[in-house]
C-alpha cells in the first residue's frame, strides 16, 4: 500500500466515525433530544434555547428547578458539553457548610451566587460521546446530588 493510498484510507475510516459512533448507541452534543428524553426519566424536562441561540433544558427533579445548559457548541448544536445547575433563591448557607458539601460529596459544586444564593452544578464531556447508559447514569447522579443539596442547604 502506498503512502496515499493509507493517507486516503485513514481519511476514509474518519469520516466514517460518526456513523459508526450513532450506530453503536452513543449520545454526543448533537443528541439533543435523547439527552432531553433522558432527563425527562428524573422529572419534568422541557427544551429551549439559550439567548445565544445554543440549547437548554429546563426542568425540576422532585419539585426543584434545574436547568441544563449545552455549551461550547457549533451554530447552536454540536455541542460538546453540558452544564447542569440548580439555584436556591433566598437560601444563604454558611461558607463553612459550603466547603464541608464540596470536601465530602463527589461530582457536584456548591457555591454562593452573586447574591449569596446557594447554587450546585455539574459538568458533563459529550465530546466522542458516550454510551445512553453511560450518560444515564451521569443523569441519575445529578438528580440525586440535586436531591441531596436541596434537603442540605434547607429548601423546601
Amino acid at each position: 500500500m502506498t503512502l496515499k493510498s493509507m493517507i486516503l484510507a485513514g481519511f476514509l475510516v474518519s469520516c466514517a466515525a460518526p456513523a459508526a459512533v450513532a450506530a453503536s448507541g452513543q449520545i454526543d452534543g448533537s443528541g439533543v433530544n435523547d439527552i432531553l428524553n433522558l432527563m425527562r426519566g428524573y422529572g419534568s424536562a422541557t427544551l429551549g434555547t439559550q439567548d445565544n441561540g445554543d440549547p437548554k433544558i429546563a426542568g425540576k427533579i422532585e419539585g426543584q428547578p434545574y436547568s441544563m445548559y449545552f455549551s461550547n457548541c457549533t451554530n447552536n448544536k454540536d455541542c460538546e458539553d453540558i452544564d447542569l445547575y440548580a439555584g436556591y433563591l433566598g437560601i444563604k448557607p454558611s461558607l463553612d457548610k459550603l466547603n464541608a458539601w464540596n470536601r465530602d460529596t463527589r461530582f457536584g459544586r456548591a457555591y454562593l451566587d452573586n447574591d449569596g444564593d446557594a447554587g450546585i452544578d455539574m459538568d458533563i464531556n459529550l465530546v466522542h460521546g458516550v454510551s445512553a447508559e453511560n450518560l444515564d447514569s451521569t443523569l441519575s447522579i445529578w438528580a440525586q446530588l440535586v436531591k441531596k443539596y436541596t434537603a442540605y442547604v434547607g429548601a423546601k
